[in-house]
């Protein structure tokens, strides 16, 4: 009896040992699969993986994520003004291009500009020695923009006639004589392109009406 117990031992024990080392695998016996050795071939650089002290994981914590790049702020521009015909033509294609809301056309009045002028001179060496004459008499002078009052110097732009005058009394002194005030532009009445919020994306569409907006520039809202 006693042999027959060492006997089924020993052939318990070498079963296990089969069994345990996946020898009846064929026969539909074997442990289960503890590891997983086909994630190691998913990882990525595995010895790149450090542990970290639980400090370093609470600075880690603490460390604030890097901040994105702040957006431009968005701007306030304008362009006018536009007469009756302009206007109509540019609200048609403000409303085929832009977002409804981020415009308005409305009623401006640009009012008249004086002007301390020094001109028409009959030639550019003319115009050159009205120049040096003014530095010499520290005169400030620019050139005018006015093909009509071109080649000539201004002294000067003014709200009202009557600060103009004021001024020409001033250089006078200085003996400038032949100066006088003119009328740069007279008050003139019509519609004005306001978009309050313009930011990167609606900059960008404005492109497509250039050619609507007959040469004036957008500028910033005053």
């Amino acid at each position: 009896m006693l042999r027959l117990l060492v006997l089924l031992l020993l052939l318990a024990n070498a079963g296990y040992f089969a069994w345990s080392q996946g020898l009846l695998a064929s026969y539909g016996f074997a442990p289960s699969q503890q590891s997983e050795p086909q994630r190691l071939t998913q990882q990525l650089r595995p010895e790149a993986m450090q542990l970290l002290s639980p400090r370093e994981a609470q600075q880690l914590e603490n460390t604030p994520a890097p901040a994105k790049p702040a957006a431009a702020p968005a701007e306030c521009l304008q362009a006018g003004l536009f007469n009756e015909a302009q206007s109509a033509t540019l609200r048609a294609s403000l409303q085929k291009t832009l977002p409804a809301g981020s415009w308005t056309l409305e009623g401006s009045v640009e009012p008249a500009r004086w002007m301390v002028y020094m001109g028409k001179y009959t030639n550019a060496e003319a115009l050159a020695k009205k120049r040096t004459e003014l530095r010499q008499r520290g005169v400030s002078f620019e050139a005018v923009s006015s093909e009509a009052l071109s080649p000539g110097l201004s002294l000067g732009s003014f709200a009202t006639q009557a600060a103009a005058e004021s001024e020409l009394a001033k250089i006078a002194t200085r003996g400038v004589r032949t100066a006088k005030v003119i009328q740069e532009r007279a008050e003139s009445r019509g519609q004005l392109l306001k978009l309050v919020a313009v930011d990167a994306g609606l900059k960008a569409q404005l492109e497509e009406l250039k050619p609507q907006l007959g040469g004036k520039a957008l500028q910033a809202c005053h």
